[in-house]
């Protein structure tokens, strides 16, 4: 079984601490995504694991073996670098033998297990060339094969697809899941990229500032986020500072009143998912109110509006492109409205 377990994991640097008593418990067989921005402490946390830093404090089991102290040629991660990591002066296939020949598996044994490992990502046609005579998305193949070659128990993906274009970023995270569940193999991978990591995980584990801020499904943090940078980074959200003045209302600091699920009295920033505002509101909608255009975007099946509300309040809205379909004008009143599920509250603090 490959159960990974970090328990108050920390890491400090003099005085800064770049990871603050991160406590994960990651199935066997899981996908599990570290998500945050450039410096928020998941590459850190992720390097740990793998052995190449050391933690301040804290613990890692894998498997219920405790590797915290281990080199990471003891722990048997399969790591895939951000920059593919491949040595150039080796052809693809000894790449993908070489951790077994540090692990001094017999020649015979490391060529079929790396031609193997080749043929996982569809690549053993490639076997005798150079990494530079490969594209970055073989490349990328290629690290990913080197870290199956060694059976790993977990296998550790640091921003693997961040040097791709878009269209085969997309094809190659697709190709990584896949894989994933073919072999029921224990993975944890970081990204910034949030369309990235609703796409192949399980969980994920939302990070800002050297902290966990939410665990749990894509649905958990779209739907329900802990706290306003979970709305803010996971999807898009419009905010709208003000205060909860009763139960279920909120008001605008330019004025405008709408209902809301219950929260504390006091200052608040009300969040709402450009979605989630239909133009042309039924009557019994519970929110209604007029919007001046002040930008259009066309994004192909989606038209972004930005409206003013208020004087300097704002909403976006993302319309469906469908046939028929006349996007308001530059300067146009019109009618928008939300359900009151629809609008998130947090307060200041958050």
């Amino acid at each position: 079984m490959a159960r990974l377990e970090i328990a108050g994991l920390t890491k400090r640097y003099g005085a800064l601490t770049t990871v603050r008593d991160v406590t994960l418990d990651v199935a066997d067989g899981e996908f599990l995504v570290l998500l945050g921005p450039s410096g928020c402490g998941k590459t850190t946390t992720l390097r740990m694991v793998a052995g190449f830093v050391e933690p301040s404090a804290g613990t890692i089991r894998l498997g219920g073996r405790d590797i915290t102290g281990s080199p990471p040629w003891l722990r048997n991660t399969g790591m895939v670098f951000q920059n593919y990591a491949l040595f150039p002066h080796m052809t693809v296939a000894e790449n993908v033998a070489f951790g077994l020949e540090m692990r001094k598996v017999p020649k015979a044994e490391r060529e079929a297990r790396a031609m193997e490992a080749l043929r996982m990502v569809r690549l053993e046609a490639f076997a005798g060339r150079l990494p530079r005579q490969m594209s970055g998305g073989q490349q990328q193949r290629a690290a990913l094969a080197r870290a199956l070659a060694i059976h790993p128990d977990v296998l550790l993906l640091d921003e693997p697809l961040s040097n791709l274009d878009a269209k085969l970023r997309e094809e190659v995270r697709v190709e990584i899941r896949q894989l994933q569940r073919q072999l029921g193999l224990t993975t944890i991978m970081v990204t910034h990229d949030q369309e990235e990591a609703l796409t192949v995980a399980d969980r994920l584990v939302v990070m800002a500032e050297g902290e966990i801020r939410q665990v749990g499904s894509q649905q958990d943090l779209y739907e329900r986020p802990a706290d306003r940078f979970v709305a803010g980074f996971v999807g898009r959200s419009t905010f709208l500072a003000g205060r909860v003045t009763e139960r279920g209302r909120f008001v605008t600091a330019g004025g405008v009143d709408v209902v809301v699920p219950e929260a504390a009295l006091g200052p608040a920033a009300l969040a709402i998912r450009p979605e989630a505002v239909h133009l042309a509101p039924p009557d019994d909608e519970e929110n209604r109110l007029a919007g001046v255009v002040e930008f259009v975007s066309y994004l192909g099946p989606l038209i972004e509006l930005h409206l003013r509300i208020a004087p300097g309040e704002k909403l976006v809205v993302h319309v469906p492109n469908r046939a028929g379909i006349r996007p308001p004008a530059l300067g146009e009143t019109v009618a928008i409205g939300w359900p009151r599920a629809a609008g998130m509250v947090f307060p200041d603090a958050a």
